[in-house]
């Protein structure tokens, strides 16, 4: 039995809890009850952020788990945190197997020097304050998550999500992992590596009919998506469409393809062994050159650092 121990500072978000629905299904998938989930926090009685009050264990300098979460609050900056949780949470983590920091419990983790030396990352929002006030931890402020040795650190909400999903793989593997995956309805299973920002929420378009037509390019990276095509999907113009696209996503057509298609080229970098001209035949790129070139403009880096980046990060 592999003994889980979520560790909830007062006024923790409640998404941290969440992803205790990725082991009690990996418990389901495994057929057997493989994860023992347990919660502590000082004194027991713990609030959350949204008003949530729960009555969890102890924590004392004898508790013990294999695995350590530790939730995140809101605002680390403006939250009270008692200065015995960090001393506790430095006692516990020494005899665990692993440890790991969900969101903006990445300050937990560095406040009990167990981030010193070591990579790591948040909430992109808070990733700054992070680093200016532990300069000893190396923040990587655009990553999911990042496991460096046994100490684990994600950034915010959803990418708890997969973190615990990347634990679950790393004990049970991977066909179990897509598995629990499947059953929580995730669009995919995301890597350590990948950007916590998406081109699709970046672009924001405003209405429904811009909508279509990005969802269509997503789903059609692979073909040549030109105005005409975009435009129909959109039940537009060409030219009205060019003039109502630009207006909301503050892009032309053309680049915010160019967008999608790099965003999907680095996941699959990120997250496969395909060969580079399978990657840009399979996102819309003419050749390897043609994807070289957009990753530097786009990224600033050829696709081979991308996947040099992906595999340290994993």
């Amino acid at each position: 039995m592999h003994r889980i121990g979520y560790l909830l500072p007062e006024g923790f978000q409640v998404m941290g809890l969440g992803t205790q629905a990725v082991f009690e299904f990996a418990n389901l998938v495994a057929g057997e009850p493989f994860y023992a989930v347990e919660n502590y926090a000082l004194g027991g009685a713990v609030r959350a952020s949204a008003g949530l009050a729960l009555q969890a264990r102890a924590l004392t300098a004898r508790s013990h788990a294999d695995t350590w979460l530790v939730a995140g609050v809101i605002s680390p900056l403006s939250t009270p945190m008692a200065p015995e949780l960090p001393r506790l949470l430095g006692k516990v983590a020494a005899r665990a197997r692993r440890i790991a920091g969900l969101c903006t419990g990445a300050f937990v983790l560095a406040d009990a020097s167990l981030l010193d030396g070591r990579r790591a990352t948040t909430h992109w929002y808070w990733a700054e304050a992070l680093q200016q006030r532990h300069p000893r931890v190396q923040v990587e402020a655009d990553r999911i998550y990042i496991a460096d040795g046994p100490v684990w650190t994600s950034a915010g909400m959803t990418a708890e999500l997969d973190l615990a999903l990347a634990l679950v793989e790393k004990d049970l593997g991977a066909d179990i992992a897509r598995s629990v995956a499947h059953r929580l309805v995730m669009h995919q299973r995301r890597s350590g590596g990948q950007s916590q920002h998406s081109e699709m929420l970046r672009l924001a378009p405003k209405s429904d009919r811009i909508q279509q037509a990005l969802e269509h390019a997503r789903r059609n990276l692979a073909q040549p998506l030109s105005v005409e095509e975009l435009a129909e999907a959109a039940s537009l113009s060409p030219r009205q469409f060019s003039r109502v696209f630009t207006a909301e996503t503050g892009q032309s057509p053309a680049k915010a393809v160019e967008g999608l298609r790099l965003e999907a080229a680095r996941l699959m970098i990120e997250s496969s062994r395909h060969p580079l001209e399978v990657v840009a035949r399979e996102t819309g790129f003419r050749d390897r050159r043609h994807l070289r070139e957009a990753f530097l403009r786009g990224f600033g880096m050829p696709p081979q650092a991308v996947r040099r980046e992906a595999r340290v990060a994993s």
